[in-house]
Formats: C-alpha cells, structure tokens, sequence
C-alpha cells in the first residue's frame, strides 16, 4: 500500500492557494457568511496556518477581492479587429461568464462589505471601471475623447455593472439576451448624444459605416424599423412641433 506524501508549498503558493480558495467560496456565499474555518479546511491546513499567511479574515477578502478585480478588468480586453458591436458582444460574454461564475463575489466586489475598509473597496471598483472605460475607448480609437463621449462610455460601463447586479436577482432574462441588449444600449447611447452633437454624430457614422447588417447594431436598427410603423401615428404630433433644420 502506498502512502500518499503532501507536498510543501512554498509561502506564495500557499498565500494563491488560500486566495483561490476563499475566491471560490465567496463566488457561492456572501463572504460574511464564510468562516475562516471553512476557508482551512477547504485548503487542507488547520486554521492556525490560514492565520500564518494572513493576519485575519479581512486581509484574505482583500486579496481574494484583488484577483477578482483584475480578472473582471481583463475580461473588457479584446483584438481591436473587426466591427465594434460585434467586439462589444464578445466582452459582455466574458463579463456574464464572470457575472455567472462568481455571483457572489461579484456582488462583494460591486457592493463592498464590513469585512472591507470602503477606501479599499472603492478603489478596487473603480479601477475596474477605468479599466473598462479605457478599453472602450481604444476600440473606437479616440486618444482625447469630447466630454460627450466621455459620458456615454462612462455611463454604460455602469449601465452593465448595475444590469448585471440586478440580473443575479433570480436570472429572470435570459444571459443572451442581455448581453446584446446591453451592446444596444451603447449604440442608442451614442446615439443620443449624437442628436445634441455633430462631433458625436460623427462618431456614430463612422462606427456604424463599418458594421455589417446582421451585426448587433444591424440588429438594433432592424428592430426599430420594424417598430416604426406601429409608433408613426403616435409621434406624428409631436415631430410637426420639430423645428424643420433638426430633421435633417
């Protein structure tokens, strides 16, 4: 019979080994709810050890809540190659994965917590969403963006972490479905703040020159043709009151 001999780690293996650890418990319970304990146990060491590496509960959440931070902030890279709706329904993919995969981690990252310092929270969500603003704004190729640009990417990076957030409350639409209406989302965004702002619409017509017709923003401008009829008659009033040069 042979018997089995546990390999040592090294201090930095453990420490990553603890971090994954604790990450995979908080992505299925709130993290209040997981106990040191339970984070020894999963590892396989006694709790005095967990305590060796980490001076308490609240140092381990951090460092677990570091990793997913980065994860989620590299899950917004993508090749800067091919239509922009079709790149940004790539990245809402990888962003539900994570959403889906660690919802409760998710939720404490977004969220914070008492086992946190808010400070440390904030600054961990916040470079997540720098991170995904900067990312946007490379795949439209804009180095100084209009305030008006700056505005529209801001507010749909917070527009998909609010959806998600809001989606992990019983899943009741579908994930695929989501996904692409958030990529609409950018584009009547965009589109918008095109209608206030030439530089805006100039934005707008170069993105939507490159977009096929069976893309995500095709598929938008489908649908909304297809709902023209139905709102003609009930806007008709009003764009007799538009004066006629924002018509053209």
């Amino acid at each position: 019979m042979t018997t089995g001999v546990r390999r040592r780690m090294g201090v930095d293996e453990r420490r990553q080994q603890l971090i994954a650890v604790a990450l995979e418990l908080f992505s299925h319970r709130s993290p209040d709810d997981v106990s040191i304990d339970e984070i020894a146990a999963a590892a396989g060491i006694s709790r005095p050890l967990v305590y060796h590496y980490f001076p308490g509960k609240q140092s381990l959440y951090e460092a677990a809540l570091r990793r997913a931070a980065d994860e989620l902030a590299g899950r917004f890279h993508e090749p800067p190659q091919g239509p922009l709706g079709a790149r940004l329904l790539r990245v809402m993919g990888r962003f539900f994965d994570f959403v889906d995969e660690h919802g409760a981690g998710f939720s404490a990252l977004m969220r914070g917590g008492p086992a946190v310092g808010c400070s440390t929270t904030n600054a961990m969500i916040d470079e997540v969403r720098q991170a995904a603003y900067e990312q946007i704004l490379a795949h439209l190729g804009i180095g100084e963006p209009p305030a008006r640009l700056q505005l529209v990417v801001r507010s749909w990076v917070s527009l998909a972490e609010s959806t998600a957030l809001i989606w992990l409350d019983g899943r009741r639409i579908p994930r695929a479905e989501l996904e692409l209406q958030l990529v609409h989302d950018f584009a009547a965004l965009c589109a918008v703040s095109a209608a206030y702002d030439e530089e805006m619409a100039g934005i707008l017509l170069r993105v939507l020159r490159d977009e096929p017709a069976d893309g995500p923003f095709g598929d938008l401008v489908g649908r909304l043709v297809s709902l023209a009829p139905s709102l003609a008659p009930s806007l008709a009033p009003s764009l007799d009151r538009v004066p006629t040069q924002r018509l053209r």
